[in-house]
């Protein structure tokens, strides 16, 4: 078993959408769980900090789109208030003692039995402190989970004052960026959908993400990565400008919620391998490059490279599988996103949406064309923004009214960005398709193309909305949900408890028997995506599509073979999936090269 001294759990909570996740750090920080906030919807953000001041008596004063750089103070003025909320809670967690159906007994029951924490705790009990003892103890050794935020790098929109273009450090993503480094966090900030270079060199900027005269750092960085290439690539160019990258966030391409960014065949067990192997080459080739720059800098740089960790997400749905992670991988923690849509007390999710969700087995569940930055999205058959798209289409009136414009990158028709999902868009879409003949054979393929776009701006931050009685005037209750593919195996609404006891192996919530093990459900999702290349390349592919092709089908050949050398040496782990586990990676090696064959 492993033991994590720096963190009470080996589970996160990573970001869920927009919405779903946006006050996350309130509900579970004070317990020691770590989870993620989106902060690019600073509309949203300012909603949720009205509410959560009102909830709480806090003065509320609203920041508007009429102040300067409102957008950051927003996002700062939010962070600054969970950041109270969370060490108020916190403080009164300790303050409650230790007793049954205290928080302090709550905060222990959801540790794993190999915490050093608890285990430190049941030495303690055993010696039976006094009152004061138990306290100066709790205070002293009890972890707040950490409250980390959310950037998606390419959602980035350029902004305008008085028909004015504001410089780049008012864009959307870099104002994120700014309302994080201004707030009083000590936490991380997440980067995620690969580089930005202009964004990246906008973090040299704020002396919080550089070290002290302590070596400490106040704000960390952490990327999502597909493979060992990208954290490379990004941890390099972070490195010269002398930003140090604490951790680096592994997430399956494909088993996963939100947007899929599918690797070209690379599967997560391979990748996770060949982390493991070279993170000692990596840390040694980011400090070289960061004391250097550092000492160019004339800042202080740490004599010892500091800290940093490796995560992994995407598709884990068993304590067997979780500790798998752990110990192969030397994994630091692991994130559990989708399966937390089902617990009431982690996540915002309307009845509705949650009663969907359970409900949902894996026709249900789908990768959708809706998203308007053009990458598959993980979506839910029968979420009401579907609903309501559809029915703006059955009225002539395809798209969105795109109240909040976060996604508005194209100027296809257009002078300034609008969104794909916007109904000016698709109108002149439309129109433009229609000027070629509706008897043109490829029209109706085009035109349903245009209108499946769905605005997420919206719908990924109503059901927040919803569930805390916020206004909805100007957008609607319409709600789009993001789960990942494990969600079929799912199917109980359930408590926090319920839900850390499955993860550490205290209880199963899983009834189905057939659940597929998280690598193999993951190659089975590549292989019909590669099924998919195949078909869209298989008349006259070009010398590009071609190396494409072989390239992915090499990839995955390669993962295959990894994995049948994986699961033959294991001992233990797994053993009563074992021969079916080869059985299907033996079928799966065939099926991938008669799909290649047949290209």
């Amino acid at each position: 078993m492993v033991s994590k001294n720096f963190n009470a759990h080996t589970v996160h909570v990573p970001v869920m959408g927009i919405g779903f996740t946006v006050d996350t750090p309130v509900r579970v920080a004070h317990l020691g769980i770590s989870s993620v906030m989106s902060i690019g919807h600073d509309i949203l953000i300012e909603k949720m900090r009205k509410h959560y001041c009102n909830l709480h008596n806090f003065p509320y004063e609203a920041i508007t789109p009429d102040i300067h750089d409102y957008r950051a103070k927003r996002i700062t003025a939010y962070l600054n208030l969970i950041n109270k909320i969370v060490k108020d809670n916190f403080t009164k967690l300790i303050a409650s003692g230790y007793h049954p159906g205290s928080g302090v007994e709550k905060y222990f029951a959801l540790l794993p039995e190999y915490s050093v924490l608890k285990k430190n705790f049941g030495i303690l009990l055993k010696r039976n402190p006094d009152a004061d003892e138990l306290q100066d103890w709790l205070r002293n050794n009890l972890i707040i989970g950490n409250i980390d935020v959310n950037i998606m790098t390419k959602v980035d929109k350029e902004n305008f004052r008085d028909g004015e273009l504001l410089p780049p450090e008012f864009n959307d993503a870099h104002a994120a960026l700014r309302g994080f480094a201004n707030s009083e966090l000590e936490s991380s900030v997440v980067l995620s959908a690969g580089i930005n270079p202009r964004l990246y060199g906008y973090i040299e900027n704020f002396s919080d993400f550089y070290p002290d005269g302590t070596g400490k750092l106040k704000k960390k960085i952490a990327l999502k990565i597909s493979d060992y290439r990208s954290a490379v690539i990004q941890g390099k160019f972070l490195a010269k400008k002398g930003l140090w990258v604490s951790e680096y966030r592994v997430e399956s391409g494909l088993n996963c919620g939100g947007h899929a960014f599918a690797t070209d065949g690379y599967l997560m067990g391979p990748i996770l391998e060949e982390i493991k192997t070279k993170k000692e080459s990596l840390i040694k080739m980011s400090y070289d490059l960061f004391a250097r720059a550092l000492k160019d800098k004339a800042l202080y740089c740490p004599e010892t490279p500091p800290a940093m960790r490796i995560s992994a997400q995407g598709g884990v749905g068993t304590a067997e599988e979780h500790q798998f992670l752990l110990d192969r991988f030397d994994i630091d923690s692991v994130g559990w996103a989708t399966p937390f849509l089902l617990v009431p007390e982690v996540t915002n999710v309307d009845d509705h949406t949650r009663e969907l969700l359970r409900a949902a087995g894996e026709k249900d569940l789908y990768l959708s064309d809706v998203s308007p930055l053009g990458v598959p999205f993980n979506s839910l058959r029968g979420n009401t923004k579907d609903a309501e798209k559809q029915s703006f289409i059955d009225k002539g009136r395809p798209g969105s009214s795109c109240p909040d414009k976060y996604l508005s990158t194209n100027t296809e028709f257009t002078k300034g960005v609008i969104c794909t999902a916007s109904r000016e868009y698709q109108n002149l879409k439309i129109q433009e398709l229609t000027a070629l003949g509706e008897n043109n054979p490829v029209h109706d393929k085009h035109h349903d193309k245009i209108i499946e776009k769905s605005c997420l701006c919206v719908g990924l931050s109503a059901s927040a909305m919803l569930v805390n009685h916020i206004n909805m005037n100007g957008t609607g209750p319409a709600v789009a949900v993001c789960p990942g593919p494990n969600l079929a195996y799912f199917s109980e609404i359930v408590s926090l408890k319920k839900m850390v006891d499955h993860i550490y192996g205290r209880i199963n919530i899983m009834k189905r028997k057939d659940r597929p093990h998280f690598f193999i459900k993951e190659l089975g999702l590549y292989m019909d995506y590669f099924r998919n290349l195949t078909d869209s390349f298989s008349i006259n592919p070009t010398d590009a599509q071609q190396k494409q092709l072989t390239n992915f089908r090499n990839n995955l050949a390669d993962g295959i073979a990894y994995y049948k050398e994986l699961f033959s040496e294991l001992k233990t782990s797994f053993a009563d999936m074992k021969e079916n586990i080869l059985y299907e990676l033996e079928m799966f090696e065939q099926m991938a090269e008669e799909l290649y064959a047949g290209c």
